[in-house]
């Protein structure tokens, strides 16, 4: 990790952009103190596919009718 003062990272500011970007950290500071980082963002996650699973799933008729009685009143709780 290096460490430049805040008029450094004003006039290199690109090149600081192209070092944490391949993976190594920049400080920023000023009169020694160090006030920000400068680091690669994360890789975003994987892609989401969406309808993976279409057609291969089936929802029974019965998935929206109420409760039975004494299933309900133990999720109530009485």
């Amino acid at each position: 990790m290096s460490t430049v003062n805040i008029y450094d990272a004003k006039t290199r500011l690109s090149q600081l952009v192209d070092q944490a970007a391949s993976g190594q950290d920049v400080v920023v500071s000023r009169n020694g103190k160090p006030l920000a980082r400068i680091t690669r963002l994360a890789n975003p996650g994987r892609k989401v596919r969406f309808g993976l699973l279409a057609g291969k799933l089936t929802v029974p008729k019965e998935f929206d009718a109420p409760l039975p009685d004494d299933v309900l009143t133990r999720f109530e709780g009485r």
